[in-house]
């Protein structure tokens, strides 16, 4: 029991990192049905934003956390922008194979920037614990702060899409581009602003990741990027809700693997719900099942 309790504590605040992940992927697919693959590196960029801000500018965790969002933001339109527009109208494939490309140079680009050698991530706050069960079960507090700033940042993305005026365009576009350009929407700045505020959210999760692990590295993204891009599919891509709830789901059932089974086992178990998913109910959990006539 205590075993349970504690692996569901590990796995909510791991689940909450993937969960920020996946958002991006699922709002990008919402918007332009492009699975984009960069977006494991530009998690990868912010958590070295955030490195080169506390060690280098002196900065504390929040005003580092804001930085590192704000130039991956930055990089999230100026990838879209240079490397996504100019395909706004080829085969999927093509993007998709572009989006694999802007992976490789984000990644090598950072090994010949940064050097390929892991660096530990400074302790932005001395780690405490607090104990439950006579120590039983614990809790730390960094697995508290990233707790607190995933569900803050996914309370201020579901206020943006449903209240703001570029939440109710993203909407408007990810329903039926056609007509929202007919309504005087402007697309270009729309799929932007998805780009800027999904690559925000990845550049938090990659910040959090430093503080949780203490170690970065220029090929961090990877995996991270793959299993966010399982918890969107889980979820259901394209559905805001689903890559929340998807990202959970991955934390727990990731960290459950490693308590009560092996660590070495979990990256097998999450791919292996992929192909679950995609046999038994490809929409994903919120997902609706939709024919396509051919």
């Amino acid at each position: 029991m205590y075993t349970f309790i504690q692996q569901l504590i590990n796995g909510i605040s791991l689940g909450s990192i993937y969960a920020l992940i996946a958002l991006g992927y699922t709002m990008v697919y919402g918007i332009i049905k492009l699975i984009n693959f960069a977006h494991g590196d530009v998690y990868m960029v912010g958590a070295y934003i955030g490195f080169f801000a506390i060690t280098k500018l002196n900065m504390s965790f929040v005003p580092a956390l804001i930085t590192a969002m704000i130039a991956c933001a930055i990089l999230g339109v100026i990838i879209e922008r240079l490397a996504y527009k100019p395909l706004r109208n080829a085969t999927r494939i093509a993007a998709l194979i572009t989006a694999i490309g802007v992976s490789l140079l984000l990644e090598y680009g950072g090994m010949l920037i940064v050097t390929p050698q892991p660096r530990a991530f400074p302790e932005v706050f001395p780690q405490t614990k607090i104990d439950f069960f006579d120590g039983a079960v614990y809790m730390t507090n960094q697995q508290i702060v990233i707790f607190i700033v995933s569900l803050i940042l996914m309370f201020l993305l579901q206020f943006i899409v449903q209240k703001t005026k570029t939440g109710k365009a993203m909407r408007a576009v990810s329903f039926d581009k056609d007509a929202a350009l007919l309504m005087g929407i402007n697309i270009n700045n729309t799929i932007s602003a998805t780009f800027a505020i999904g690559s925000a959210l990845a550049a938090a999760g990659g910040v959090l990741v430093g503080v949780y692990y203490n170690s970065i590295s220029p090929l961090m993204g990877i995996i991270p990027g793959l299993k966010a891009f399982i918890a969107a599919v889980l979820g259901g891509i394209g559905i805001i809700p689903g890559a929340a709830v998807g990202g959970l789901l991955m934390g727990i059932i990731e960290a459950m693997v490693s308590g009560y089974w092996s660590s070495t086992l979990r990256d097998a178990v999450a791919f292996g719900i992929l192909i679950l998913i995609l046999i038994i109910k490809p929409s994903g959990i919120f997902g609706s099942n939709i024919r396509e006539k051919v």
